[in-house]
């Protein structure tokens, strides 16, 4: 389906005063007066906190079109996104293609930002490509399988007796990890290994509080979206300075579940995660390295006698160049990976199995203009022990080209 989007830019003309000299009888002119300096134009509004996330180098439309919906809110704010995927690699897995191409989302946003009343609406379809040995599932099946058309979907108390306090129910994204959900969201088109072993959308209810430079995240919902009500999350976040960034994240659940479908397994159900995030920028340059460590105890119900655990460490960087060079509008997102599994009788598989351990390099030039991008992406993975790429699981490493064209309105 092709849409045309238009886009509609206002422009303000300036209004010159001028004044005239006095003269007394009998006496010379008096010297004019010097001019005054003209008033500084006002300062742009800021555009407002919209959902979802996304990462630099891609951004939110700045002007994004509103609506009045009467009782529903009468400034809502309508987005949207468009984007297609086409990706060759080695050593494709069992299930997977060596060449393909899809719809990598194609979804409208409905925020509501003001009052005490507020909620955003996610609509449409989407697919999740990812590093590691899961074949790419196409948009409509991924949709189907997953979070369905409504992917989120989540109602906002923010009484106006309290600043910085609100109360969210309904589909959630999660608390935790340094990457978001859908391609558009990250710096990256793929997600990477860390991200495999992380949730997306939980249903719950989750408490905020911000005061100055910190902010308090707490959530109860069903985890790795289990239908489990059961699961513990929260995160803290220090703005240190105007450059530095630092958030702690924790999940856990509070009773075991051995729900098993397309989003999730008992072996992710039942894990407890830990992070450690911390952002910096300098000049042209954004640096986040991260730490995080899963944990899942030995359970019957998962297949597992002893506790399976990862760690893993990434950082994610990203140059931009300068906006008056001739490279105005590119930028070069990075990112490394480690993550190791332990290994033993008894425990489960998370990723590439028992005792294996996998690095990953990712480059993705990016290309913006105006509400367009495009963004070429490389990436290598290699992998020690456990099982492989290739249809039969024995290659041990995978390059992986991919393309993805896209605008946000």
């Amino acid at each position: 389906m092709n849409h045309r989007i238009t886009a509609i830019f206002a422009s303000a003309a300036a209004l010159a005063l001028s004044a005239g000299a006095a003269f007394a009888d009998d006496q010379a002119p008096a010297p004019a007066a010097p001019a005054a300096a003209p008033a500084a134009a006002p300062a742009p509004p800021a555009p407002p906190s919209l959902m979802p996330a996304m990462t630099a180098p891609l951004a939110q439309n700045p002007t994004p079109m509103s609506v009045d919906l009467g009782p529903l809110g009468s400034k809502v704010y309508i987005t949207g996104v468009v984007s297609g995927i086409g990706y060759t690699q080695s050593h494709h897995v069992l299930g997977d293609q060596t060449s393909n191409g899809d719809l990598s989302n194609a979804q409208i946003f409905i925020n509501k930002v003001d009052g005490e009343l507020q909620y955003f609406v996610d609509i449409g379809e989407y697919s999740l490509p990812a590093l590691g040995t899961l074949p790419y599932v196409k948009a409509s099946v991924t949709t189907a399988l997953s979070y369905d058309v409504l992917p989120l979907a989540y109602i906002k108390y923010a009484p106006a007796a309290l600043p910085g306090f609100s109360i969210e129910a309904g589909k959630l994204p999660t608390l935790i990890g340094d990457e978001y959900m859908y391609t558009f969201e990250n710096s990256n088109i793929a997600r990477g290994l860390v991200w495999g072993v992380e949730p997306l959308v939980s249903r719950g209810v989750q408490v905020n509080y911000a005061t100055g430079p910190l902010t308090f995240n707490f959530a109860w919902t069903d985890g790795y979206y289990s239908n489990n009500y059961n699961t513990v999350s929260g995160a803290l976040t220090y703005v240190a300075s105007p450059s530095d960034t630092v958030i702690l994240q924790a999940e856990g659940p509070t009773s075991k579940s051995n729900r098993s479908s397309f989003t999730t397994i008992p072996l992710y159900n039942n894990s407890s995660l830990f992070d450690v995030i911390w952002t910096h920028t300098v000049g042209p340059w954004s640096f986040t390295p991260y730490f995080q460590y899963t944990s899942s105890p030995g359970y019957v119900g998962s297949g597992t006698t002893k506790a399976t655990t990862t760690w893993s460490g990434a950082l994610l960087a990203t140059y931009t160049f300068d906006a008056k060079s001739m490279l105005s509008g590119v930028s070069l997102p990075m990112r490394f990976e480690y993550i190791e599994q332990n290994k033993g009788a008894g425990v489960g598989s998370a990723l590439f199995g028992p005792g294996s351990n996998a690095f990953s390099v990712t480059v993705t030039p990016t290309y913006t203009f105006g509400h367009y991008f495009v963004r070429g992406e490389g990436s290598y993975v290699d992998i020690g022990g456990g099982s492989g790429y290739g249809t039969s699981g024995t290659a041990k490493d995978q390059f992986r080209g991919m393309l993805e064209i896209g605008v946000i309105f």
